[in-house]
């Protein structure tokens, strides 16, 4: 890992020893007319990440895995967890003053919150509750990706301060809950990592200014879709493949997106017949993915010369394609389409 951050992989000594927490109140010190309301809100997805990885531990012993029986608004089978994931994100961050909005991929409509324009300037949060839910049955690796967008204030309509391109977010992130719960964090300036300490409960900061490998030999991408891939990627894959590609892909894009941060890497959602516009989510995974990577020196785009973040959302349940890791791997997979 010391070849690819700026910190050193050694141990930290005590002087050295910085939580997220502290890590937040660092970074407020920064902007002396912050009022705390962003340094909460990132507080609130703290916590969050703490139940929601108490209850993936404990999943199978408290029976909350498989199904509930009904749909999402994606049309996707609600799994137990999902819910009880969404339920937290949405209570935490509800007691939180600076959140105006909240959205999830699981519900249709935003949440509205608070609707004052007269205070300070408040936050929209989006988020994904449990991607890779399906996962939990086998024991896999799933995690919470979340989005953050300032309210405009000159919107007629409430919801339409969600309908912001990826490139305003003000900050973006991810948890693994993995063999350790790792949480993602860029607020613009750079990419940290945090790993949660279970003895102390308390996220510790392992990593400052993750760069992504410019390239490495490696793809992810769910290839039992190959058949019904749009003939540039399928054009890409015998390329990769005839060249010594290694093929790496968990089924949950927290954990795919991962490990190719770390290592390097490119990891796709192309069309499919079943699904032309693609799959993943433009404001809940697309949108806070691509400013991760970006912010970690990779590329992240939907299709050839088109940046995700630049994408304008017209629903904020819209689909993209995804393209997203190393800049050169991006690269050569935008060059075949």
């Amino acid at each position: 890992m010391s070849a690819m951050i700026d910190t050193p992989a050694a141990a930290p000594r005590a002087s050295e020893i910085v939580t997220l927490q502290s890590h937040i109140l660092q970074q407020q010190s920064h902007y002396p007319e912050a009022s705390g309301q962003f340094s909460w809100i990132l507080s609130a997805l703290a916590i969050s990440a703490k139940m929601i990885a108490s209850h993936v531990r404990r999943a199978r012993l408290d029976d909350v895995l498989g199904t509930v029986g009904n749909q999402n608004v994606q049309g996707e089978q609600q799994q137990k967890l999902d819910v009880i994931a969404n339920d937290i994100l949405l209570r935490t961050l509800g007691g939180r003053e600076g959140v105006a909005i909240v959205a999830s991929e699981e519900n249709e409509e935003p949440v509205i919150l608070r609707n004052d324009d007269s205070a300070e300037r408040k936050y929209c949060v989006l988020f994904d509750p449990l991607d890779g839910s399906s996962n939990l049955d086998v024991c896999g690796a799933v995690g919470t990706i979340f989005s953050i967008l300032r309210k405009d204030r000159r919107s007629a309509q409430p919801q339409a301060s969600l309908l912001q391109s990826g490139a305003e977010q003000v900050a973006a992130g991810y948890v693994l809950y993995g063999s350790s719960t790792v949480f993602v964090l860029t607020i613009g300036n750079g990419v940290d990592m945090f790993v949660l300490d279970p003895a102390y409960g308390a996220f510790m900061r392992v990593a400052q200014g993750v760069r992504i490998p410019k390239a490495n030999k490696c793809y992810s991408v769910n290839e039992g879709n190959r058949l019904s891939f749009p003939e540039g990627y399928q054009k890409y894959l015998s390329w990769a493949q005839e060249r010594g590609y290694s093929s790496r892909y968990a089924g949950a894009m927290v954990a795919d997106v991962h490990r190719i941060l770390l290592q390097g890497g490119v990891f796709m959602y192309p069309p499919t017949r079943k699904a032309p516009k693609g799959k993943l989510r433009l404001m809940y995974e697309a949108n806070p993915m691509a400013m991760i990577v970006e912010q970690a020196g990779g590329k992240a785009l939907s299709g050839p010369g088109e940046r995700i973040l630049e994408v304008q959302p017209t629903d904020i349940h819209q689909r993209v394609p995804v393209i997203i890791g190393s800049s050169e791997e991006v690269d050569h997979v935008a060059t075949q389409l």
